[in-house]
């Protein structure tokens, strides 16, 4: 491939002044693409503090102990015995 060695060349001024309208270009382009969104429909899933959910159903399954499992008596949560720090104690790692 030639080269035109007597092409007036591009400074680097040059060069970032083009690369700032190609963003201002992509940037109209970005924002012609947004859809509008119903404000209603997108504060009807949202749940606020306080808000009356005496109509509402909760539904879990209780499963019961494994034998390798223990609950830790700082935390209560539900570790497996590999985490017990202190057997008589009856607590994990993480309390310790």
């Amino acid at each position: 491939m030639a080269t035109d060695y007597d092409a007036p060349r591009k400074t680097e001024e040059d060069q970032s002044e083009e690369s700032i309208e190609e963003l201002k270009a992509r940037r109209h382009d970005k924002n012609s693409g947004k859809v509008d969104e119903d404000e209603a429909e997108a504060a009807e899933s949202f749940e606020l503090p306080g808000a009356d959910l005496s109509n509402e159903e909760l539904a879990i399954e209780v499963k019961p102990k494994q034998d390798d499992e223990f609950t830790c008596m700082n935390c209560f949560l539900v570790h497996h015995r590999s985490q017990l720090a202190d057997p008589k104690k009856m607590i994990c790692k993480d309390c310790s």
